[in-house]
């Protein structure tokens, strides 16, 4: 999982490199603008014995305290991913990869219903975007679902989920019944099989500002350099170099 930054806020993004064995590679960053905290959170644990799950989430700018919604998914998040892990140790499943996402989706709806009536949150402090991933790492089958705006992309193929600055928030929804806000969201992802998987919040857009001072570049250069290019692909730190590689461009 990948979070990075740019002068007009910050970028998430999380880059998967699957071959033989799936290759995972993060970075984050805090945005310019942020003194504080960063609002952006992601995580990447084992689901299963087959199967990984990736995350990458951005708080609202304008809820309350927004680092806290995006923080606070991610965490539960971590802990459904811990319980099922164990669960299917012990009892192992052969489950589809939407099936999983299916399953981790609900309890996350339901972890953050108990959390808002347990701290008697706001609608506005559970504010956050997220693109949830369900990867079986032994063949490559894939489910996303994104939640809010942001980008995907594999093997050459960007998909951009652009809200015009007004995400659909997964902390609108709560108070329906889960099953039949699943079925009728319509922003979700199957792949079958790749070769390199990149999921990013919308701040990867924020890029494009930055690259008024690099005209060497264009806008679709800068995705492509962090999101499909594979060079430096054999160093851990792929995509610390490939920021600061942009940076010393500006």
């Amino acid at each position: 999982l990948t979070k990075l930054s740019s002068r007009s806020g910050k970028l998430l993004s999380t880059k998967i490199i699957f071959a033989t064995n799936m290759e995972i590679y993060s970075s984050l960053h805090i945005g310019d603008f942020h003194t504080n905290f960063c609002e952006d959170f992601l995580i990447q644990e084992p689901l299963s014995g087959k199967h990984h799950l990736i995350a990458v989430m951005d708080g609202c700018s304008m809820g309350k305290e927004s680092t806290f919604a995006s923080m606070l998914i991610g965490k539960l998040l971590r802990k459904i991913a811990k319980s099922h892990y164990y669960q299917d140790f012990s009892t192992p499943e052969n489950q589809h990869s939407a099936t999983l996402l299916k399953q981790t989706m609900k309890s996350l709806f339901e972890e953050l219903v108990i959390e808002k009536n347990r701290l008697l949150l706001d609608r506005d402090e559970l504010l956050s975007t997220l693109i949830l991933g369900v990867v079986n790492h032994q063949t490559g089958q894939t489910a996303l679902i994104i939640i809010g705006d942001g980008l995907v992309a594999y093997d050459g193929k960007i998909i951009e989920f652009e809200q015009d600055n007004i995400p659909d928030y997964l902390g609108y929804h709560l108070s329906e019944d889960f099953d039949t806000w699943y079925e009728v969201h319509d922003q979700k992802i199957a792949i079958d099989t790749f070769s390199d998987l990149s999921i990013a919040t919308d701040g990867i857009f924020t890029f494009q500002s930055d690259i008024k001072s690099a005209p060497t570049l264009s806008y679709q250069e800068v995705i492509e350099w962090l999101l499909v290019n594979r060079e430096f692909h054999t160093n851990h730190n792929m995509l610390e170099r490939k920021v600061r590689w942009l940076r010393e461009q500006k």
